[in-house]
């Protein structure tokens, strides 16, 4: 039979009321006899009747009725103390009053304790036993990895949820607490010791629960392949903000890849981001995507005047339309569903926004689909590159970014050819916007000189900035695992050999925002008495030395994307994330190499020697510049062979662009020969 939750509360509400007045009565009972033992019988006998009255009376406004035994904590039981405390005084007034005769002086202190020991006992004794029973009860043991406040908190709710393992210890971050105890639990080791003190226990738990949201990259990396060696799972817990609920389970977490990716924070130039961008109008395409998502987010945390999200999906862009509303309510935006590819759309969308800063996200990226739609892919990539850039220069935009990609480097694919085909356009735009502004600065001979010379100067400048893969992006490797890992594999890999450089989202994209202000955000022109910036930073920012920061006309930004991972390790790890084990539990299989796939991504082209930029997790590649007329005399082919349908002649012109790729039809050709 199922009662009613408010009927199941009045029921617990009148036995909690009943056992306090029992509690009190024999309280009263203890008084008499700790204070007199010869006469331990309360006089009058109705005195154990009136403390559990009071108590009745007390415990309203203290709400000890409305106390959940199992979970009574330290603040329950100073208020239960307080309880006992006001009850044990108008006992004694009430005594005082009707002129009775207490049975000692220390009859109100004895009174008191008896009270308060007598309320908190029982409960505390009940709470241990359920502990007890719940912790007997788990089928697995758990040791705890964090600091001592995060322990604590896990801890405490533990104790309220309904867990299936029981924690048995603690593993501190440091060594310095190694021996301590919190809760009755010893801290037996440090995570940058886990190993030698897994091998320390007698009995291995289950499980090792991480508490400490900070712990992350190398050092998680060194844990779990101890945990590993020791057979014991590795899980973390929910974030402090979202415990369990009482009476609910406390959801444990797989530790996410992203976790393992976690390197050193890079310190960046928040100042000159915000003066980049804050009061400025800004449009971001490929918006709906994840890169274009996110630099939507981090744009807007920088207080734009206004925010243009623009892309050709409209689920994508609504959704990240409702989160900016979400968390910049106050923020002036447009969603524009628009093709980068339609000239005569961006065109019209940009004279009516007129923006200053544009950050070109829109793209085509996944390999083996722009290969067999190669025309889609030049369409999208090259030509929707030149139709941004020319829009927004033609608006009046100070600044363009476009976000490109490592396999723009010797490229194997039509994607790679094509992003490298945009990053071609690009630097011409910026040599040409470069050589402007030092035109302008140096002056002119003539009026009409000056006058061309202040044209150029207010030429739209361009950054390109190219990194490798970002875990969790649309067509990254990671979801397609988790996908495959919920269904109980097999998880797919091209290649044993296959390698590809990692970075997150955010770090990226926080990146891009770092090129952004080193590369073109001190843009200041002094033609004719003008002074035009859009913020600091930039190709004459200087240094602390005061030595002028250079950047090389043309320049490419390169992330610092660290060591290249193989596929096939990514692979392994997940599995292991899972708790499960590879080529047991989960089997990986390998599929072979699609076409335009290479084993190897590289960041720099054979001629690009990288150069430091002075800033942290930026490079620059030495640029490699072709002549504008050629790029856009290209694009204008390509473009009427893309209208023709014509992909053969599209390929060869975008061949003879980028030397170093080598299109499918070219290694058929040789092939044949051979």
């Amino acid at each position: 039979m199922n009662i009613p939750f408010t009927r199941r509360l009045d029921v617990r509400m009148v036995v909690n009321i009943g056992v306090d007045g029992v509690l009190a009565a024999l309280a009263v009972w203890a008084g008499f006899w700790l204070t007199d033992p010869a006469r331990p019988w309360p006089v009058p006998g109705l005195m154990p009747l009136a403390g559990a009255l009071v108590v009745w009376l007390i415990g309203v406004p203290f709400g000890l009725s409305r106390l959940h035994w199992r979970f009574v904590s330290f603040r329950d039981l100073g208020m239960i103390g307080a309880a006992a405390l006001v009850t044990a005084i108008m006992l004694v007034l009430l005594m005082v009053g009707a002129g009775l005769a207490m049975p000692s002086a220390a009859f109100p202190v004895a009174l008191a304790l008896a009270l308060m020991v007598l309320l908190t006992a029982p409960r505390l004794l009940y709470r241990l036993l359920r502990s007890r029973r719940t912790e007997r009860d788990a089928a697995q043991t758990a040791i705890l990895v964090g600091t001592g406040e995060t322990a604590e908190l896990f801890l405490a709710a533990h104790a309220r949820a309904q867990a299936g393992y029981r924690i048995v210890g603690l593993m501190a971050l440091s060594e310095k607490h190694v021996g301590r105890r919190v809760h009755g639990l010893d801290i037996f080791g440090a995570v940058d010791a886990a190993d030698a003190a897994f091998g320390r226990l007698a009995d291995k738990p289950d499980l090792l629960i991480i508490t400490a949201p900070e712990l992350g990259g190398e050092t998680l990396g060194v844990l779990l392949g101890a945990a590993e060696r020791h057979g014991i799972r590795v899980l973390r817990a929910p974030s402090l903000t979202r415990l369990a609920p009482a009476d609910q389970a406390l959801e444990l977490q797989p530790i996410a890849i992203e976790d393992l990716l976690n390197r050193r924070q890079v310190r960046l130039d928040r100042a000159g981001m915000a003066r980049m961008i804050a009061g400025k109008r800004v449009l971001v395409t490929g918006a709906g995507g994840s890169i274009g998502s996110e630099l939507a987010r981090q744009v807007a945390a920088f207080a734009p005047a206004e925010l243009m999200l623009l892309d050709h999906g409209e689920f994508a862009l609504w959704q990240i339309d409702l989160e900016i509303a979400e968390l910049r309510p106050a923020l002036a935006r447009r969603t524009v569903i628009a093709d980068v590819r339609d000239r005569g759309r961006m065109a019209a969308v940009c004279e009516d926004f007129r923006p200053e800063l544009v950050f070109h996200a829109a793209a085509l990226k996944h390999v083996p689909i722009v290969e067999a739609n190669p025309l889609e892919g030049l369409r999208t990539n090259a030509l929707g590159t030149r139709a941004v850039a020319d829009a927004a220069a033609a608006s009046g935009a100070a600044l363009m970014v476009l976000i490109s990609t490592d396999k723009a480097v010797n490229p194997s694919s039509i994607m790679g050819a094509s992003k490298r085909l945009a990053e071609m356009y690009c630097q011409s735009l910026d040599v040409a916007a470069r050589q402007g502004v030092e035109s302008a600065r140096q002056g002119a001979g003539s009026a009409r000189q000056g006058a061309e010379s202040a044209r150029q100067g207010a030429a739209m400048r361009c950054v390109t900035v190219r990194f490798g893969n970002v875990l969790g992006s649309t067509g990254s490797v990671v979801p397609l695992f988790r996908r495959q890992l919920a269904q109980g594999g097999p998880l797919t890999v091209t290649h044993p050999e296959m390698q590809r450089y990692f970075m997150t989202v955010r770090e990226a994209v926080g990146l891009v925002l770092q090129a952004s202000v080193v590369g073109g955000a001190d843009k200041i022109f002094e033609v004719g008495g003008a002074d035009r910036r859009i913020g600091a930073g930039g190709a004459d920012k200087r240094n602390e030395t005061g030595a002028a920061d250079k950047i090389p006309d043309g320049g490419i930004f390169v992330l610092d994307m660290g060591e290249p991972v193989k596929i096939v390790d990514l692979a392994r790890q997940m599995i292991r994330l899972a708790g499960l084990r590879p080529d047991t539990d989960i089997a990986i299989r390998f599929t072979g190499l699609r076409p335009g796939e290479k084993l190897f991504e590289e960041l720099f082209h054979g001629s690009e020697r990288p150069a430091p930029t002075g800033h942290e997790g930026l490079l620059m590649a030495t640029p490699r510049v072709t002549d504008a007329r050629l790029i856009i005399a290209a694009l204008r082919d390509i473009e009427a062979a893309a209208m023709a349908g014509d992909a053969a002649a599209a390929i060869a012109i975008l061949s003879r662009l980028v030397p170093e790729f080598v299109s499918p039809e070219a290694l058929a050709i040789s092939g044949a020969a051979g």
